[in-house]
This record gives structure tokens, C-alpha cells and sequence, in this order.
């Protein structure tokens, strides 16, 4: 599968200090922000900071150091967020999994029951 990155995505410019952001986390790999409409009293994005499009191409072309700072991040995250009660990790890709952002990013939303995430159909 081709990848390409639009690097003029409102994450992009957000790495590029374009966009200011309520930053939550950063670190070498990652950038973890307060999601400007929040659907939930936890929710933070997380991105990596290289160009990366979607969760299967970052899992197949991010070197193991970004992969592990990501991961770790996320964990991080968690538990400062304190959502030990629950939390759901969404990443969205592509048109039918209803990405907005062509930029691999992961939603923490917590704090509250969320409810079941897709209904049978």
C-alpha cells in the first residue's frame, strides 16, 4: 500500500509550531495534546511526530525507537489522565474508517462510561 502525507494537515502544523496546542506529553517521538472538542472529561491525541498517515503505516515504516516512544507515551498518558476506571484508544483511518486528519493519531477519551463503541448491524 502507497502512503502519501499531505504535510499541510492541521497536525503538521501543529509539529511545525503553526497551531498552537494544549500540550499534555511531549517527548523525542511524540507529541500528546488536549483535543480542542472534546467528546469525553479525558480527551488527549497523540501523535507521532514523524509523517506518518495512518496506524498501519506507521506500524510498518516507523523505526522501533518511535514505535516504543509512542507506545510508552500512550501509557504515560493513562496514567497521568488517571482513567484507571476505563479508557478507549480509537485511532480512525481512512474514508471508511472516518479519518479526519491524514496523520496517525490515537484518542485517549476517558473519564466517564463511555457507552459500547460500535452497535451490531
Amino acid at each position: 500500500m502507497r502512503f502519501d502525507y499531505d504535510d499541510q494537515n492541521i497536525f503538521a502544523k501543529i509539529l511545525r509550531g503553526e497551531i498552537p496546542n494544549k500540550t499534555v506529553l511531549e517527548t523525542e517521538h511524540t507529541l500528546a495534546f488536549e483535543d480542542i472538542a472534546p467528546q469525553a472529561p479525558v480527551h488527549v491525541l497523540v501523535i507521532p511526530k514523524g509523517a506518518y498517515v495512518s496506524y498501519d503505516h506507521f506500524a510498518r515504516d516507523a523505526s522501533d525507537a518511535e514505535i516504543l516512544d509512542f507506545t510508552r507515551a500512550v501509557a504515560r498518558i493513562c496514567e497521568e489522565a488517571d482513567v484507571e476506571a476505563g479508557f478507549r484508544a480509537i485511532s480512525n483511518a481512512r474514508a471508511h474508517g472516518v479519518q479526519e486528519v491524514p496523520h496517525f493519531h490515537v484518542h485517549i477519551l476517558g473519564g466517564r462510561p463511555l457507552g459500547r463503541m460500535l452497535e451490531r448491524g
